[in-house]
């Protein structure tokens, strides 16, 4: 017994080498002057670190960190919300043309969002929203996949007796959503805010086609023209890309737990 715990420790250690190891790679490249980058296998870490800190610091690093920040939490404050609410209407009450309706949110999850681009952008440009951080914040209003998982959820984890005792007992239906249904989803919003987050902190093709002002780009954006005319500085910006990388990773390394909850927990009755 002690021999298997000993070999399934041994085996769980290497297999989190190997996929730590890319990451490693990045910390170390970033250590690297650009064109040395090609000359051998960054290994071993070099002395160029603080020039490249200067370079991606030079080009407004921390106001584009800052824009992806907070960008980020009202994107996920705005999904997560109208998913919990759109999921709580679908799953306990009944109305007309429900079933088409939910059915057609589930059609829209199969096409590709790069289809409906142009038209939110002409959108976002007849409300003269674009050249600002609106249209990356309004777009979470959109979320097909947060809609059905919170109903999903709300179908298995929300008793219906419950909800009913507290229309009896003379609640209103905003009182039984937040009082009620709200802490029940708990494990189901830390999932969801862990999944949208990690969405708009990498939105890369949105903010693009939305953003001309350098002071208002985000970090992937910030990232991909620390490039100047002349020269492509790879070292640069793959230290750009480890400091980008950071939050999500302490993100997952405290929500990793809540996480899991939150996937299995719409899957059980009860």
């Amino acid at each position: 017994m002690k021999t298997q715990k000993g070999l399934l420790i041994a085996a769980l250690t290497i297999l989190s080498l190997i996929f730590l190891f890319p990451f490693y790679m990045m910390l170390t490249m970033g250590t690297y002057y650009s064109e040395d980058l090609f000359k051998k296998l960054p290994i071993l870490p070099s002395g160029y670190l603080l020039e490249n800190f200067k370079t991606i610091l030079s080009a407004d690093f921390l106001r584009n960190y800052w824009n992806s920040f907070y960008v980020s939490v009202l994107f996920t404050a705005v999904s997560v919300f109208i998913s919990a609410l759109t999921g709580f209407a679908f799953g306990k009450y009944s109305f007309k043309g429900k079933t088409w309706l939910y059915g057609f949110i589930l059609v829209t999850m199969m096409i590709p969002g790069q289809l409906g681009l142009i038209a939110f952008v002409m959108e976002m440009k007849w409300f003269h929203l674009n050249n600002s951080h609106a249209p990356l914040i309004i777009a979470g209003l959109n979320n097909a996949f947060g809609v059905f998982f919170m109903t999903q959820f709300v179908q298995s984890s929300v008793p219906t007796e419950v909800v009913e005792s507290a229309r009896i007992d003379g609640c209103t239906e905003p009182g039984i959503f937040f009082r009620i249904v709200v802490p029940f989803l708990l494990p189901a919003v830390s999932t969801l805010g862990l999944i949208c987050f990690l969405g708009s902190w990498n939105n890369y093709l949105l903010p693009l086609v939305t953003i001309n002002k350098p002071e208002l780009y985000t970090l992937p954006l910030g990232i991909a023209n620390l490039s100047t005319r002349y020269r492509t500085d790879y070292a640069a910006s793959i230290l750009g890309l480890t400091l980008g990388t950071l939050p999500l990773i302490l993100l997952f390394l405290f929500g990793s737990k809540t996480l899991v909850r939150g996937l299995t927990g719409g899957a059980v009755k009860g």
